[in-house]
């Protein structure tokens, strides 16, 4: 719930008095509301400990940059952020699965010289270094797979042989990925919840963890937790042809870096799915 202070702070930003606030969700240590204004307008008031200054940054980022729909913001400080309500009353169907493959294609196909970014991002509530690199798979190893590993390591969420089985890996990573895509802007957290669909359409994307990237690493997410099915691959191949290797090898390989996230986040059920991939490729 909002303190006294911050509800305050944000009545004084928007210029008019809270009527009502009712909880639409909460996980983890985040809690999301609906705001209802004095002149009954609405608004996504999101809180956690930290980090929705970031969050803010990654949705304003996505909204000058790209046609990618995301909630506007209208206010942000490390505890809270106010957001755009967007209207979703409708399940994912095949016309809205296409509109998905069409929106993430065209982000996809926004480039920069380097994978990364120009400062780490988040992904659900764990940071996500982002060191700029020019190679892909170095990036990758590092950023992504070995520093995640290693933060578990830490925690206590992995054991040190499985670590030895991710250091394996990483160093044979170069054989199963050759000739990556240029670094191209991912949203970086497309799971079911983080959709809105809406009469065969996209509202819009929420909770960016965004990163310059292979977007092959975001293909490979949205597979691992099934957000979309065969017709948004289908739709998003016929636009950005997927290549060989990809459903075969690199699909798996992609899905231990969120695998880590979650092991972090919820514990072993999800530790024994790195060790089946690592069974497979380490």
């Amino acid at each position: 719930m909002l303190s006294a202070a911050l509800q305050a702070e944000v009545e004084r930003h928007l210029k008019q008095k809270i009527v009502t606030m009712s909880p639409l969700s909460a996980a983890n240590t985040v809690q999301i509301y609906r705001l209802t204004m004095e002149d009954r307008t609405t608004y996504v008031a999101k809180l956690a400990e930290r980090g929705m200054d970031l969050e803010a940054w990654m949705l304003s980022y996505l909204k000058t940059k790209t046609k990618l729909p995301v909630p506007a913001v209208f206010y942000s400080n490390e505890h809270v952020i106010i957001m755009q309500f967007i209207t979703s009353h409708y399940s994912l169907n095949e016309e809205s699965q296409r509109h998905a493959a069409e929106l993430l294609a065209n982000l996809h196909s926004i480039r920069a010289e380097k994978y990364g970014l120009e400062r780490d991002t988040m992904f659900a509530s764990l940071r996500q270094p982002n060191t700029q690199s020019a190679d892909w798979v170095d990036f990758f190893a590092r950023h992504r797979l070995l520093y995640m590993a290693e933060e578990s390591l830490k925690e206590n969420k992995i054991d040190k042989k499985m670590m030895g089985q991710i250091e394996k890996l990483a160093k044979k990573l170069p054989g199963y990925i050759k000739d990556p895509a240029p670094a191209s802007l991912i949203h970086g957290d497309i799971w079911g919840g983080n959709v809105l669909p809406e009469k065969g359409r996209v509202a819009a994307f929420i909770d960016p963890a965004i990163y310059y990237a292979d977007p092959e690493i975001e293909l490979a997410f949205i597979r691992l937790l099934n957000t979309f099915g065969e017709t948004f691959f289908a739709r998003y191949n016929e636009i950005i042809p997927l290549r060989a290797g990809f459903f075969e090898e690199r699909a798996d390989i992609y899905s231990l870096y969120p695998l880590l996230v979650y092991t972090r986040l919820f514990g072993i059920s999800y530790a024994r799915k790195v060790q089946k991939i690592l069974d497979k490729f380490a």
